[in-house]
């Protein structure tokens, strides 16, 4: 009985996390159907070269929230609700300062990074504008993703889905009018996506404005302990988002010298599924943390372990079903992308959804163990994976690949990479286990 209601548990945290997290990563999807039906295949290159500013400020809403959120459970089923109290505090005070980085660097610097991030003539003012916007929005996307990480750690996983998927369906919505009806272009689409975190926010209310909430406001000021714990906690969520930006800046410069701007855009067709599948995992992953810091907290080191398993069974079974679905439907999955019916551009995604998703399972499993470890106060192991996933292997084998193989070894970088860690990931797992 007792195993049968952990199960349940999973289920129901699992269940809520994974379509909440694919609620948010239909932000930049409806924006890329949207883009590619209003400003065809310039306007896709654009939102693609884009991705990573997205990557970086979400990254930092995880970092911030998961890590601030796991500590904060594990205080309390410590019942330290003092200190509890103090995590939540620290984590807005940091948020405060992440915020007003990303608006002074959207305020100043969105061109620089549109030119950096490999936007040429042809793309360029669609590229900054999309950037500056994403930048000036950040207090809202840091604000949403750490109370998301806090209102589901407080026993309250269905909000927090509800407002995620709350937040993206009024995205999807406003992408449709202010593309088409208001004729606004990339900054409609951009403008509909900063608004997607302020609803879901507001979706919350109920529970954030509530004095019996189990986290609160208190008096005190940035602790250099809380700090370290956040950061060290939540930096591994940061760099899963930067090596999802790292991959996508490195496989941009490699396409445009091979393929072009189309290739680009064939791309996005890509990197933007991407997106939505490794929200499953992230999910997972979200789902079990706040099970399994509870139970470190308390000293059940075998639940834990147990919940582990159940996450990647479920994984498994996930992978083998999005696979064949993506390699059965990689046509008409990249036509819905291609608005102009550029048969270079149908050529190129087609076969680079088939070849680069061979890398899911290992994908998911590397996430998972990670979120695993920081769950269970174990962040040097976590930043070992991240640390492989997103610099150390991806770039030179995506270079040395491309090289050998063209187009060919592009897509095969990434699940030769994954495989890679996913190998050490397991390595380190058993180690620590120990």
């Amino acid at each position: 009985m007792k195993n049968e209601g952990l199960w349940k548990e999973y289920i129901k945290n699992t269940s809520l996390s994974v379509f909440g997290m694919i609620g948010i990563s239909l932000y930049i999807l409806a924006d890329t159907f949207f883009v590619a039906k209003g400003l065809g295949a310039n306007g896709l290159a654009a939102l693609n070269l884009a991705i990573p500013v997205y990557n970086f400020i979400h990254g930092s809403g995880l970092m911030l929230g998961l890590g601030g959120a796991t500590k904060y459970t594990i205080f309390k089923s410590q019942k330290n609700a003092k200190n509890a109290d103090i995590i939540f505090t620290n984590t807005m005070y940091l948020a405060f300062i992440f915020s007003v980085i990303f608006v002074l660097t959207g305020l100043f610097l969105s061109e620089t990074l549109a030119s950096t991030l490999g936007a040429d003539q042809a793309v360029f003012a669609m590229t900054s504008t999309y950037i500056k916007v994403l930048l000036l929005f950040a207090p809202a996307f840091l604000l949403n993703d750490i109370l998301l990480c806090f209102v589901r750690n407080d026993k309250n996983p269905s909000l927090s889905m509800f407002a995620m998927i709350g937040g993206s369906l009024s995205n999807i919505i406003l992408d449709y009018i202010f593309i088409f009806p208001c004729k606004m272009g990339i900054f409609g689409a951009v403008f509909a996506t900063g608004l997607a975190p302020i609803i879901s926010v507001l979706i919350m209310a109920p529970h954030w404005t509530l004095k019996k909430k189990g986290f609160h406001f208190i008096k005190t000021s940035l602790l250099p302990q809380m700090v370290k714990i956040n950061l060290s906690l939540g930096f591994p969520s940061l760099f899963e988002q930067l090596s999802s930006a790292i991959v996508i800046i490195t496989f941009n410069a490699v396409i445009l010298h091979l393929r072009g701007n189309v290739g680009v855009a064939a791309y996005g067709v890509v990197a933007n599924l991407s997106l939505v599948v490794t929200a499953v995992y992230t999910g997972i992953a979200q789902g079990i943390q706040p099970m399994v810091s509870r139970s470190y907290g308390c000293g059940k080191i075998r639940t834990g372990r147990r919940v582990l398993h159940y996450a990647m069974a479920s994984m498994l079974i996930v992978s083998c079903v999005l696979y064949l679905a993506i390699c059965l439907f990689a046509g008409p999955i990249a036509g819905v992308f291609n608005s102009e019916n550029n048969l270079q551009l149908q050529q190129i995604a087609a076969v680079g959804l088939r070849l680069y998703f061979t890398a899911i399972v290992f994908a998911g499993f590397n996430i998972i163990i990670s979120m695993f470890l920081i769950s269970t106060e174990k962040p040097f192991p976590a930043h070992i994976i991240s640390l492989f996933r997103g610099l150390l292997v991806i770039v030179p084998v995506t270079l040395l690949l491309s090289a050998l193989w063209g187009m060919t070894g592009v897509w095969l970088s990434f699940p030769i990479t994954e495989l890679f860690v996913a190998v050490l990931g397991g390595a380190l797992y058993f180690r620590y286990k120990k």
